[in-house]
């Protein structure tokens, strides 16, 4: 998917300096002056980043920071400064911008910039997606694959878990195997990795 590079600023020469040095290099950019007017159109799915001006009429930056925070926007935010505010630095990167530049910036730091933000979209898109899949591979297990799968994560041997469910061992091992196959992966160590790595919540399950 080929990326988008939003620009928000109400300083139309900016805009216009920002659009000529992006397309320069080919890449695809939209402008907005009102923080709005981007809310009103961002389409999540779409690969990019965002080039955000900290002070401008209405909603500033750092308010439509939090709020595309609030709506689970995983955009990467790169902020524009006319004032070398630290503090306000330090707190739009502790929510999560990539970067935060003092007008004038030179060309290349703005790209190098751009194409960090982007690589960094694309890593958690990934991660996205990983993480769909493997919550959809959970979705296949049942009730008692979830409990053996809640066991094997914590480490436990089969036998404990044939005690601990009070079912017998080759119950247990139908079930590994079970789960394994489904999930989609050779070995333990690889089925760990999938539910620790994606964060898969293994609910409590009751008979």
């Amino acid at each position: 998917m080929e990326p988008v590079i939003y620009v928000v600023d109400d300083d139309q020469a900016m805009v216009e300096s920002l659009t000529w040095i992006i397309e320069s290099v080919g890449m695809k950019v939209k402008t907005y002056t009102r923080a709005q007017e981007f809310l009103d159109e961002y389409n999540p799915t779409q690969h990019g980043c965002l080039l955000l001006d900290v002070r401008m009429p209405g909603m500033s930056g750092p308010e439509l920071q939090l709020r595309l925070q609030s709506q689970a926007a995983t955009l990467p935010i790169i902020f524009i400064s006319g004032h070398g505010d630290v503090p306000l630095a330090v707190r739009v990167m502790k929510v999560g911008a990539v970067d935060f530049l003092t007008k004038p910036f030179n060309d290349q730091v703005l790209l190098e910039s751009i194409n960090k933000a982007l690589r960094h979209d694309l890593t958690q898109r990934e991660r996205q997606q990983e993480n769909a899949r493997a919550e959809a591979k959970f979705a296949l297990l049942s009730p008692r694959e979830v409990q053996v799968l809640q066991g094997i994560v914590a480490g436990k041997q089969n036998k404990v878990i044939s005690a601990e469910l009070e079912i017998s061992l080759k119950t247990v091992e139908a079930h590994r195997a079970s789960v394994m196959k489904k999930m989609s992966v050779r070995s333990v160590p690889d089925l760990v990795r999938l539910v620790l790595t994606n964060g898969v919540q293994a609910p409590v399950t009751e008979e």
